[in-house]
């Protein structure tokens, strides 16, 4: 690989000794200015036999976030060429982020879960590192419980429930108001998006409620749009946390949080570079530059014109596949704070073109050039949805030719026929599943009715219910492990064969593990039963 091809994009600063001057690093083009890295050849991706991808999803983590600005870029560059004292840097961000936004102060953490941690870390410790470097064992501490209403539990309050807190979920605010006590250390609401505030547990209300106790609030507004002034403060939040990574266009490995300074200041406590909980959690001096850079550059860039090329690429694409037959096309434009882009939803008749939205958006996701779309099913319409928010100069032309390849394609009818099953499934079977660096054994109660296969699924710690298929020997198992803010799918794919069924099982983003089962052997315990005539004579 060319030198040029790695550095292309960024942005070399020219120094006088040790100093440079932020206010040249906004000067630089925005996005739409830049020519888009992906037709690179060779790609540093592809240079580890990674193929890049056209995302036409949003900010999703899964697949990178965001492209950071071409001046956070520049900002992160200059960062790296100096060395300066972490705290100073801090404090020096923090008033920064305060003049920009309006807030009282300003931290930038290591990713907005990161910020949540340490905000938590705060309302628990109120800055005392005695009790800081004690975490998570809360024992003696007097703030150890965070609320949480029921609708705002999700898989990022690992964040919190890590400090070592017990988590109270609430449903009304006269759960609320009772579970606020001496011990709570702070509420953790999901931003309303769309606010609604006359909802009964809004933020509005819920400041209400936390006043009277002088209870913090903490709302994660991971994917949302920067507003300044802060609406979630106005309302009545304590801080708010934001992904750097998501719609403000910063380092993906950073996180904005916004609010009381007492509190950032204890949560900057628990950051790294200090030792204690959040060591784990270290955000460089490149991202906090950066993410400061990116908020300068938030306010200073022209969000309509942005809306407008958005709006532009869809119509493009949009043009390009409603010359198909039978296609047809829908604009979405959200007003919501989250996600915010327009997204063009492309639809047909699945029985037409031989081909549904989960299985185009399956081809278009695996095959090259690699472009990442939403799709699915309802009603005998299969639709798949751009999202434009994250696409890059020059991608528009790709998606629209690739996705009008695809959809005219003449595929073949879909059989109606359907395997008779190889065999009988039903019963108890003994299942063992190999992780990456372990094993485990769970057990599968399998119902069988012609081809279809209903049940449980025991796993290491719960039961679930299990739906399936069984066409000629191939079996298809689908289990779903639920808790209040997590869920693990279990999707087995494999064979039967001479009374084993062996395979994979892919579990989303906790990747693939492979698996056998084979039928249950009882014990030969067969002996007769003796029902009492009555109550036992003896206990």
């Amino acid at each position: 690989m060319k030198r040029r091809n790695v550095l292309k994009g960024l942005t070399v600063l020219p120094f006088a000794g040790n100093v440079f001057s932020i206010d040249p690093l906004y000067a630089a083009p925005l996005p739409g200015n830049v020519a888009s890295a992906f037709a690179e050849t060779p790609n540093i991706f592809q240079s580890i036999g990674v193929e890049p991808i056209i995302n036409c999803r949003g900010t999703f983590t899964i697949i990178g976030g965001s492209i950071e600005l071409p001046q956070v870029r520049a900002a992160m560059e200059a960062a790296s060429q100096n060395f300066i004292q972490y705290d100073e840097l801090a404090d020096g961000i923090g008033k920064k982020l305060a003049e920009l936004t309006g807030a009282e102060w300003g931290m930038v953490s290591a990713g907005c879960a990161a910020g949540m941690k340490h905000i938590t870390v705060a309302c628990v410790t109120g800055g005392d590192p005695e009790k800081l470097i004690r975490i998570p064992n809360l024992t003696g501490f007097e703030k150890t419980e965070v609320v949480i209403p029921r609708n705002s539990r999700n898989t990022y309050d690992h964040a919190i429930r890590n400090v070592g807190v017990k988590i109270i979920t609430v449903d009304t605010p006269e759960e609320l108001a009772a579970a606020l006590n001496p011990a709570t250390a702070m509420i953790y609401l999901m931003a309303d998006d769309p606010i609604d505030a006359s909802q009964p547990l809004s933020l509005e209300n819920v400041a209400k409620i936390a006043a009277v106790k002088n209870v913090p609030i903490l709302v994660d507004a991971a994917a949302e749009i920067l507003t300044i002034p802060n609406t979630h403060l106005q309302r009545g939040a304590t801080v708010v946390v934001y992904s750097g990574g998501k719609a403000i266009c910063g380092p993906q490995c950073a996180g904005l949080v916004l609010g009381k300074k007492d509190i950032l200041m204890s949560a900057w406590q628990a950051s790294s570079p200090h030792h204690g909980p959040g060591r784990d959690n270290k955000v460089g001096r490149e991202e906090m530059i950066g993410m400061m850079a990116a908020v300068e550059a938030w306010k200073k860039r022209d969000h309509a014109a942005e809306w407008k090329r958005w709006l532009g690429w869809i119509n493009e694409i949009a043009a390009k596949v409603t010359t198909i037959s039978g296609v047809t096309t829908k604009i979405t434009e959200p007003t919501e704070l989250s996600n915010r882009s327009p997204v063009l939803h492309i639809s047909w008749d699945p029985s037409k073109h031989n081909v549904t939205g989960e299985e185009l958006a399956e081809e278009l996701g695996r095959t090259k050039p690699r472009i990442a779309v939403g799709g699915n099913t309802n009603n005998d319409v299969s639709t798949i949805s751009i999202t434009t928010g994250q696409m890059q100069p020059g991608n528009e032309k790709i998606v629209a030719g690739r996705v009008h390849e695809l959809l005219s394609q003449k595929r073949p009818a879909r059989s109606t026929t359907v395997k008779a099953p190889a065999t009988s499934l039903n019963g108890r079977w003994d299942l063992t599943i190999k992780f990456f660096s372990s094993t485990a054994n769970h057990q599968l109660f399998i119902e069988q009715d012609g081809n279809w296969l209903q049940g449980n699924h025991q796993g290491t710690f719960t039961t679930r219910e299990l739906l399936g298929t069984i066409e000629g020997d191939e079996v298809k198992i689908r289990t779903v492990d639920r808790h209040t803010a997590d869920n693990i799918p279990f999707v087995f794919s494999g064979v039967v064969n001479n009374g084993v069924i062996s395979g994979n099982i892919h579990m989303g983003e906790y990747r693939t593990a492979e698996f056998t089962a084979q039928k249950s052997k009882y014990k030969n315990q067969r002996r007769p039963i003796v029902v009492p005539k009555g109550p036992p004579l003896a206990t």
